[in-house]
């Protein structure tokens, strides 16, 4: 169901201009630090025994943000490799901090098996300034292809080309929130001068898989290692998560590639996009955070048990 939009930036029925997306810009303000929050876990990480620092690129708005990616230093061809991605939309706390959970705690258990690449946060300005959208009102998970004119994503497209035989396993961990309703979409229903639904906020975790590679088995390892923390999903009464319909508890699939998603970047035979629900009032950030690290586990540990490596 549609619904009429008031956003307080534009005009009802125009696209947005340099003008308007000037005054959205206008009314973003810092209310976390990267500085403090993610980047000395980064750096802490890189001199330990487990990751190298990959630096592939920085950020200039007003200030310069890195972007770094933690590589395991014992990288052989032989194994098969694992992207996690966190922090596309870096208003998604746990995307970022659950990358940053699992290269901290979890990781070492899985580096004689693969080799593991984590970019705990593509999108630091957006984790500052709790946004979904970079400084140009692009959103970073929309704009994985080539001329995009979104930094963020480009620039991790363009580090990615140095792994020419690619990735096997891609997890890209993202959060459903609140703000989604209230003010992600009405934002977008305002510079694209569409209507959308505003009201799709499901309670629990769920994951988008690729409806050209849907993986079922690899899907229900992820939700079933996440029953075990946080509660999934379920279908509303249409059989649908966000307007989609499930092909199982807790799982939806959408065409990756085809709408520019992080999650399609790889074409990886193993991909899945995590989303947490971080605002019920009885769920803790933690308990967010140990639910994106379960479902990295969780589809580890079924490649482990049954597919060859």
């Amino acid at each position: 169901m549609s619904h009429e939009t008031s956003y307080p930036i534009g005009t009802k029925g125009i696209k947005w201009g340099d003008n308007e997306k000037q005054q959205w810009l206008a009314a973003q303000s810092k209310q976390r630090d990267f500085f403090s929050d993610v980047l000395p876990q980064i750096q802490t990480l890189a001199m330990g025994d487990v990751f190298e620092l990959e630096t592939y690129g920085e950020l200039n708005y007003l200030q310069t943000y890195p972007l770094h990616a933690l590589k395991t230093k014992h990288w052989q061809q032989d194994k098969p490799s694992v992207l996690i991605t966190g922090g596309v939309h870096g208003y998604e706390t746990s995307g970022v901090q659950g990358a940053l959970r699992f290269a901290r705690l979890t990781a070492a258990d899985y580096q004689a098996r693969f080799n593991l690449v984590i970019i705990p946060c593509v999108s630091p300005w957006g984790y500052e300034t709790i946004n979904r959208w970079n400084p140009k009102a692009l959103d970073p998970n929309r704009s994985f292809f080539e001329g995009s004119g979104c930094e963020e994503s480009e620039l991790l497209m363009a580090y990615l080309k140095q792994y020419p035989d690619g990735f096997w396993v891609h997890f890209d961990l993202h959060e459903t929130t609140d703000s989604d309703s209230s003010e992600f979409r009405p934002a977008l229903a305002a510079r694209d001068a569409i209507e959308i639904d505003h009201d799709m906020t499901p309670d629990g975790f769920y994951t988008v898989g690729d409806s050209e590679n849907p993986q079922f088995d690899f899907q229900k390892a992820v939700i079933d290692a996440v029953r075990q923390v946080t509660p999934i999903t379920q279908a509303d009464e249409a059989g649908e998560i966000i307007g989609c319909p499930i092909t199982q508890e807790g799982v939806i699939n959408y065409p990756m590639t085809k709408l520019s998603l992080c999650g399609g970047l790889t074409n990886a035979q193993y991909s899945t996009t995590t989303e947490v629900y971080p605002d019920n009032p009885d769920i803790t950030a933690d308990e967010c955070n140990r639910a994106q690290v379960a479902a990295v586990c969780g589809g580890l540990d079924y490649l482990i048990r049954g597919v060859t490596l």
